[in-house]
């Protein structure tokens, strides 16, 4: 089943007179549990690719559906229920907020949540089982900035997993992670994947992430390569970077 289905894709900047053109035409269908790499050049649309897909950004053209309803038609509002409810980011410059300890930070989407909310007493105990998970129960009352780049990518990570997303769009995860923490980010993102069903679609170059990637999808000059995009393949074969 669909997940996520892009048609005709188009995204447009402006910057002073000049129109820039990040994304062109592109079309993408990404099914629910699918472990997705997107790889490309620096400028290609990877960044710009992921924000249209987690409902951060809007197209110029073009069609979205998520599970199946158009995105173009939801309000302000009504998208920032999406994205809290259905999707999970992990950013690379991890968007911790500073007066927040760690605790606060894994748990602050959920807190957000319009409607019923899950008790207090269960969702500390589910930010402390997902902080040790990542490593990061020593440092539970820690603030951002008395942790190392690594440690903050952690709280990113547990961050965009608390609530239970239905997909989790990640920009270079791994990025700020030695090897040891990353191969342990890698099994977590995995077992979410294989055991919950959890859709994950990254940017990155890790090879240790493309080694486990069910599909990659190639983009450069802001189009999908075709001969890329759409064949599943086994974890750890090797794919040609166009």
């Amino acid at each position: 089943m669909n997940l996520v289905e892009l048609r005709g894709i188009t995204k447009d900047y402006r910057l002073g007179r000049t129109t820039v053109t990040a994304l062109r035409g592109v079309d993408l269908v990404i099914q629910k549990g699918e472990f997705t790499v997107v790889m490309g050049p620096s400028g290609s649309g990877k960044s710009t690719l992921l924000n249209i897909i987690g409902c951060l950004d809007q197209p110029t053209a073009g069609s979205y559906l998520l599970d199946g309803v158009p995105v173009g038609e939801r309000d302000f509002d009504k998208l920032a229920e999406v994205r809290n409810r259905k999707i999970g980011f992990i950013f690379q410059l991890f968007n911790l907020i500073p007066v927040l300890d760690v605790i606060e930070n894994i748990e602050f989407p959920c807190l957000m949540r319009k409607g019923e909310r899950e008790p207090a007493s269960s969702l500390r105990r589910r930010v402390e089982e997902l902080a040790g998970d990542v490593g990061l129960t020593p440092f539970l009352k820690h603030k951002p900035d008395e942790l190392s780049g690594g440690q903050r990518q952690r709280v990113a990570i547990a961050r965009a997993l608390i609530t239970r997303p239905e997909l989790v769009l990640a920009d270079e995860p791994t990025a700020n992670l030695d090897s040891a923490t990353s191969e342990q980010i890698i099994e977590l993102m995995l077992k979410l994947n294989q055991e919950k069903g959890v859709t994950f679609v990254f940017s990155t170059h890790d090879p240790r992430v493309m080694h486990h990637a069910r599909r990659v999808v190639h983009i450069a000059d802001g189009k999908i390569a075709p001969q890329a995009d759409g064949e599943a393949r086994s974890p750890g074969a090797v794919t040609r970077a166009v």
